[in-house]
């Protein structure tokens, strides 16, 4: 076929050459695809949040969720839109703050069409109601340890500060006027207000007066003071004292109950002896009309009789009473024993 192929000049396929490689089979091979198993488990790199893996990766190897975004709009415009509208004046004008009674006048930029507007941020300026009062509504005001004049100048200070006592108490004038504590700034002018509210109503549903306890709040301060004045040594004795507490609570709730469970072996010991008693009065053996045994017939008219019911009856009985008595004397016991040792 090769002689053919000569001839016919057309060519012959390319025989592969004989090499020694060739022949021992160790020349160049494809290499061999490795295997990988069905169920391979995907290692968390290193460094990577725990988190962040498993929203990345589950268990189907699904690939992990897309949600679609529109690019085209948003932050990322690459051209802006100039020209769409008119841009809107501003001026530099002069502007007052309501919030100021001394009418000072400063100067801001401000769009043209505001002008002559309200100043934006006077609706925060929000002011605390103080009473008031008259030359005549202070005579129902009147107290021998307040003049009129550390009067009017506690009523200034609360205008001043809008009822923050501390600082009211800290800029009293002490020089001029006595001296005043917080507790006696706050209940002169809470008594005025409820004073001053009572004159001057005259119709509908009283108004509610202001509570205000002086000496309670005193004694409460005086309180926390102590509380937070305490040692190291006055904590740690204070946690003992309330450990030994919940013993004691303990010990009594135990005492409690073995005491009602005492209460009810008497109880039920009671109970079952009138049962048994009860039980001894209805027998067949009893109740009229019933015929009589023949070894009833065979005893003498005189001559008592016991049937070994009655015996096993009166030996319950016996067993009963014998058992309530201890149970009483073991419950005199105890409580004598809880007695002692709660003395």
């Amino acid at each position: 076929m090769a002689d053919v192929l000569d001839i016919l000049e057309l060519g012959r396929p390319g025989t592969p050459e004989v090499t020694k490689e060739s022949i021992m089979g160790t020349g160049s091979q494809k290499p061999k695809p490795k295997y990988k198993p069905k169920n391979e488990v995907l290692r968390k790199p290193e460094g990577m949040a725990r988190e962040l893996f498993n929203l990345l990766v589950n268990d189907s190897k699904d690939a992990a969720p897309l949600f679609p975004t529109d690019t085209g709009k948003g932050y990322k415009q690459t051209k802006a839109q100039l020209g769409v509208r008119k841009v809107r004046p501003w001026k530099w004008m002069p502007f007052t703050n309501p919030a100021r009674k001394d009418g000072a006048i400063f100067h801001h930029w401000r769009r043209a069409a505001d002008e002559g507007k309200e100043y934006p941020f006077a609706k925060f300026n929000k002011q605390v109601h103080v009473c008031s009062y008259t030359d005549q509504e202070y005579n129902l005001l009147q107290l021998d340890n307040w003049t009129r004049q550390e009067t009017d100048h506690l009523f200034d200070l609360c205008r001043q500060f809008d009822l923050r006592f501390t600082v009211i108490q800290d800029r009293w004038d002490s020089v001029r006027y006595s001296k005043r504590s917080i507790e006696e700034l706050k209940e002169r002018y809470y008594d005025i207000c409820n004073i001053l509210n009572k004159a001057r109503h005259s119709t509908g549903p009283e108004p509610k007066n202001i509570a205000y306890d002086a000496d309670n709040e005193k004694r409460r301060k005086e309180q926390l003071k102590r509380l937070f004045e305490r040692t190291s040594e006055q904590v740690e004795e204070e946690a003992n004292l309330l450990q030994e507490l919940r013993k004691i609570e303990a010990r009594k709730k135990d005492r409690e109950r073995k005491t009602q469970d005492l209460q009810k072996l008497i109880t039920a010991a009671d109970s079952g002896g009138s049962v048994t008693g009860t039980a001894a009065d209805h027998s067949p053996s009893t109740h009229r009309g019933t015929p009589p045994d023949k070894k009833q017939q065979i005893r003498k008219k005189n001559t008592p009789f016991v049937t070994p019911k009655a015996k096993l009856e009166l030996l319950v009985l016996d067993q009963f009473s014998l058992s309530t008595t201890c149970i009483k004397l073991i419950f005199f016991l105890s409580m004598v024993i809880v007695k002692f040792d709660g003395d």
